[in-house]
């Protein structure tokens, strides 16, 4: 899942983000709300869900929500802010907040919030994505595959399950390394050139082992297309 932070605290960015990183999810971080607007501009960009502090430079949480909410874009967003008079909430949650999370507060709770979130928008975040005969455990960072004989099933990396979620996100369609590169990676990251090359070889040793051969086709000069087992 690719999550929009949107904080102007160092130390509490960089600690949300690493917790955010290591729940397996592809964050991109805005110190300032104008930013952040410039991010949700961005059509390569697909968020799932935004985290906004309410004081920020440049554009306040609540008037980045407001420009959200008046696109109609139905992004969930969870609201932080040391504010914690009931008007405020009342005001945050009108904005177009969906939740609202006072500082300071442990990170454990956060999670939990976003989790919560997910719960109340299904198509975030399934507990299995099925593409055939081949299944993503999303608790358990596995990959199933079914077949007469019985399940297989093997454990992935972080950046393995989200690449074989993205192809199988995308079954049949030939997606260039660009595309995987801007929905894997946090934006302005510089991987090494050939990284998108690298995870696809390691994925397709992991699925050779349990059975899926070809699975990812290489199509030259083009891209790499998921073949959609029936």
């Amino acid at each position: 899942m690719r999550i929009l932070l949107v904080e102007d605290e160092p130390d509490l960015g960089a600690a949300i983000k690493q917790s955010l990183n290591y729940s397996n999810h592809v964050v991109d971080w805005a110190l300032d709300g104008l930013d952040a607007w410039e991010y949700l501009a961005d059509e390569r960009l697909e968020y799932h869900l935004g985290i906004f502090d309410w004081l920020l430079p440049g554009l306040s949480g609540v008037e980045l929500i407001k420009r959200i909410r008046k696109q109609q874009k139905p992004l969930p967003i969870l609201m932080l802010t040391a504010r914690d008079r009931m008007e405020d909430k009342i005001a945050g949650l009108d904005a177009g907040a969906d939740d609202y999370l006072v500082k300071p507060f442990d990170m454990p709770e956060l999670l939990a919030r976003l989790r919560a979130l997910q719960r109340r928008t299904p198509q975030l975040q399934p507990r299995r994505l099925q593409v055939g005969k081949l299944s993503l455990n999303y608790g358990t960072n596995t990959f199933w595959l079914r077949e007469e004989s019985g399940e297989k099933q093997m454990l992935l990396t972080k950046k393995e399950f989200q690449l074989l979620e993205y192809f199988m996100q995308h079954p049949n369609q030939i997606v260039t390394s660009d595309q995987i590169l801007e929905q894997l990676w946090e934006f302005g990251a510089e991987p090494p050139s050939n990284v998108v090359a690298a995870q696809i070889s390691l994925l397709r040793r992991k699925l050779t082992k349990s059975g899926c051969n070809d699975l990812i086709e290489t199509v030259y000069g083009l891209g790499y297309r998921f073949q959609h087992q029936r």
